[in-house]
């Protein structure tokens, strides 16, 4: 099967991927209504939450370019100094477009 990316198809494919993303995350909130959090339940979801970000930032860390590594240096700085993920985030893209124009 193949969509034409240009007029509707692109609509369609967009229409989508926002249903399977709605689906995916109201139905992962249904499953856990019955799921009781206990202790062992909360230190798995916050070691899972831990473990997608590594897994997502690892590979940038090992194949990306000198800006992919200073945006991950500078936002992991900045986190560690001001304990907030907005300004960490905002820094390490900034990091990494100053690196990427020069």
């Amino acid at each position: 099967m193949s969509l034409d990316s240009l007029g509707w198809g692109t609509l369609l494919i967009v229409a989508v991927m926002a249903l399977v993303t709605l689906a995916t995350r109201w139905g992962g909130v249904f499953v856990m209504s019955f799921v009781p959090i206990g202790p062992r339940v909360r230190r798995f979801i916050e070691a899972m939450s831990g473990s997608v970000l590594m897994a997502l930032l690892a590979p940038l860390a090992v194949q990306g370019d000198g800006g992919a590594r200073l945006a991950l240096a500078t936002t992991a700085v900045v986190m560690l100094v001001l304990k907030k993920p907005l300004p960490a985030i905002a820094a390490g893209i900034v990091a990494a477009a100053v690196f990427r124009q020069f």
